[in-house]
């Protein structure tokens, strides 16, 4: 009998396989996003360094109150981490979808970043 993978070890395997091919550098960082089911998060990270530049989630302060994990607060994390990183002087991003399919939260998330000044 043949042992299926769960979910998350088959989104993990699918990452692994994206994450050769796409890096992020110091002219042209990685935008990365994971989400849960109540959450969004997105991160702008160096991986010549290992530095997380810039993030944003449903989490913080001024989006929490606002939003829950549905893709209106998706799209605001979006335009949220594009300021943030506009801010930081980073125009230019690789696109990370993390292992998910480029659908519905993780989509509006995107075309908030690109509505908020970055561009990928």
């Amino acid at each position: 009998m043949v042992k299926r993978k769960s979910s998350e070890e088959a989104r993990r395997a699918r990452h692994a396989r994206v994450r050769k091919k796409v890096s992020g550098t110091t002219e042209v960082p990685r935008l990365c996003v994971y989400r849960s089911l109540k959450n969004i998060y997105a991160q702008i990270i160096d991986d010549t360094t290992g530095k997380t530049l810039v993030s944003a989630s449903t989490l913080d302060a001024d989006l929490k109150a606002n939003y829950g994990g549905n893709k209106d607060a998706a799209k605001a994390v979006g335009m949220a981490v594009a300021k943030k990183a506009l801010e930081a002087n980073i125009k230019t991003v690789v696109f990370d979808r993390g292992g998910y399919v480029y659908h519905g939260r993780v989509a509006e998330l995107a075309a908030g970043a690109r509505e908020g000044g970055l561009e990928f």
